[in-house]
């Protein structure tokens, strides 16, 4: 294969740009310079609040999936007779796409752990719901650290074995 030159193509194995080391930063850095240069025919004001929507969205995605993956980590710890597989694979599902929405955006690297109490509330709230179990069952504060949350190894609660999954 030629080089960007010949082909048109750039070579995506190294980042190049702003925008493919860090997405997020590269919506917040274009969406400042649309707004200081405003040539005629063109709504840059919309094209920047677009621009910064894209990054917001990422900060989202990463607010649900840290809710969803709280969620579960206290369910696997509060009902450890009702553990299955579909915990776990949500469990997994929810750290590999932080992990990818991170990876893309470094700039949002300490996002989850600067929302955590927040997203611990609400996960907290849904566990109660989808458990059953009384409020006070679950911690008032996030009983494991963003770093345990995010980490593959980590599961809270007594030692499991795969065949102590229930069916």
């Amino acid at each position: 294969m030629g080089n960007s030159a010949t082909t048109g193509f750039a070579d995506r194995s190294t980042p190049t740009t702003a925008y493919d080391a860090d997405f997020y930063l590269w919506t917040q850095e274009q969406a400042r310079v649309l707004r200081e240069l405003r040539p005629y025919g063109v709504d840059w004001e919309n094209a920047a609040e677009e621009i910064e929507s894209v990054g917001r969205s990422q900060k989202t995605e990463i607010r649900n999936r840290l809710i969803v993956l709280l969620m579960h980590l206290l369910k696997w710890q509060f009902q450890p007779e009702k553990r299955k597989d579909g915990w776990l694979s949500t469990i997994g599902e929810q750290r590999v796409s932080i992990e990818g929405l991170l990876e893309t955006s470094p700039s949002l690297r300490a996002f989850p752990g600067d929302i955590l109490e927040w997203a611990y509330e609400r996960a907290r709230r849904r566990a109660t719901q989808e458990t059953r179990l009384s409020p006070s069952t679950f911690p008032e504060h996030p009983p494991f650290t963003i770093a345990e949350v995010l980490d593959d190894a980590f599961m809270p609660g007594e030692p499991w074995h795969p065949d102590d999954l229930a069916e």
